[in-house]
């Protein structure tokens, strides 16, 4: 499956900016959906994920509040909105898909928290949040 993501751009400090990704080649519906991001010189981190279907979804406590995730099965497209905006924000966010079944009922309440764990990457796109 191939993650085009678009949206990124440059914003002010306490801006809002919206970006998506888009699974071709494979339904959305087939997987769980995150996002990464890497800002230079620091390690890819993970900074919200959604489980199949939407049943859960997850955000570290660094964008907890501001950062908003979903998913639209029949366009296979998840969306991450981010809002209040800050310049440590700043970064390459990738999206990422995984069979990983995190947030079903009976399994695991977080997703899979290392890049090593995804096999399906998008290109990623920057975010640049000015101070």
């Amino acid at each position: 499956v191939q993650l085009p993501a678009s949206g990124g751009g440059l914003v002010q400090a306490g801006g809002s900016l919206n970006v998506s990704c888009v699974t071709s080649g494979r339904p959305l519906s087939n997987y769980a959906m995150t996002w990464f991001r890497q800002a230079p010189g620091k390690e890819r981190e993970l900074v919200t994920a959604i489980s199949w279907g939407g049943i859960s979804v997850y955000y570290e406590d660094s964008v907890e509040g501001r950062l908003t995730m979903s998913r639209d099965d029949a366009k296979n497209t998840v969306y991450l909105r981010m809002d209040s905006l800050k310049p440590e924000d700043t970064a390459v966010y990738y999206c990422a898909a995984s069979h990983n079944t995190w947030g079903m009922p009976g399994t695991a309440t977080t997703p899979p928290a290392f890049p090593s764990e995804y096999y399906y990457w998008g290109q990623g796109t920057l975010v640049t949040v000015s101070s």
